[in-house]
């Protein structure tokens, strides 16, 4: 069988937050929230884990995690670069955002030869989450059509007090398949339970605490790189007309289209666990305070 990877996505900076955040310790000991996302991948049966970073922060990376974790799990290393574009294509003038999660798996096509799971670098999603992904990575292949995976979070798991933060809210049918998934890039806890705004504040929309959300934990066959290489010229294309400087390639809008075309199923895996997340500065107490807490209960034995 083939080795069962596992992707993080590190390559951006977190604007909000302000500065590396994805290698800011969150406990006493050192240890940043990847460290807890390969510990669970570990004892999940993964077999490879593949970091996509910016190429000059590697030596950051290697320092203060890398090289540890290269002792326990073979460890690899993509880079996501804003000039790695399709032929016919340049970089606006003035952007200096990467492209997105999209770009940031391929980036990973030559380094990943069977079944992947993706994460952020600075999401905690849990042991049973990466336990529902690998088991469904392992017995599933793709057929008719391509057999995607994806963790479901419940929405009000996953907020933060601090500000609003940006959620795929899913839809799913009888079966447990997503059927689809909308992007939203203002959601916050208000008195009458989560909602969303789409006109900067001036109004909001209720969505209910326990739907699905997806936190950036897909699981994909090898399939998926050929989809994204050639969708990504199509995104240039409409998106430098439009939106140049911060226009972004994101997973979910792939596999929205392949779900459309009848080329995808994603199955929808809910998961009880916690979400933790530093999107803002003020994050960070609250995330070392559950983490510290677990590793006293002995869920984390460093």
């Amino acid at each position: 069988m083939a080795a069962l990877t596992l992707v993080i996505m590190a390559a951006g900076m977190g604007s909000r937050y302000g500065g590396l955040k994805q290698i800011d310790p969150v406990d006493g000991d050192g240890h940043i929230i990847m460290d807890f996302s390969a510990y669970d991948a570990m004892a999940a049966g993964f077999d490879r884990i593949v970091f996509v970073i910016k190429k000059e922060n590697e030596d950051d990376f290697r320092r203060v995690i890398g090289d540890r974790l290269a002792e326990k799990i073979e460890v690899r290393y993509a880079y996501q670069d804003i000039r790695d574009l399709p032929a016919g294509f340049s970089v606006p003038e003035g952007r200096v955002k990467p492209w997105g999660t999209g770009q940031a798996l391929l980036c990973c096509a030559d380094l990943v030869d069977g079944p992947c799971a993706v994460i952020n670098a600075d999401d905690y999603y849990g042991p049973a989450a990466f336990r529902l992904v690998a088991d469904y990575l392992r017995s599933h292949r793709d057929d008719d059509k391509y057999r995607y995976v994806m963790a479901g979070f419940r929405l009000d798991r996953t907020l933060t007090d601090n500000g609003s933060v940006s959620r795929g809210v899913c839809t799913v049918d009888e079966a447990g398949c997503l059927t689809d998934v909308t992007e939203r890039t203002r959601i916050e806890k208000r008195p009458d339970g989560p909602a969303f705004s789409e006109d900067g504040g001036r109004t909001w929309q209720s969505l209910p605490g326990e739907m699905p959300v997806s936190m950036n934990m897909w699981g994909f066959g090898a399939s998926i790189f050929p989809e994204l290489r050639a969708r990504f010229a199509a995104f240039l294309t409409e998106t430098l007309s439009v939106n140049p400087l911060k226009g972004e390639y994101y997973l979910p809008f792939v596999v929205n289209e392949l779900l459309k075309e009848g080329k995808a199923s994603v199955r929808v895996l809910r998961t009880p666990d916690q979400w933790y997340g530093v999107t803002y500065r003020e994050d960070k107490a609250v995330v070392t305070a559950a983490l510290t807490a677990m590793e006293a209960e002995g869920l984390y034995r460093f």
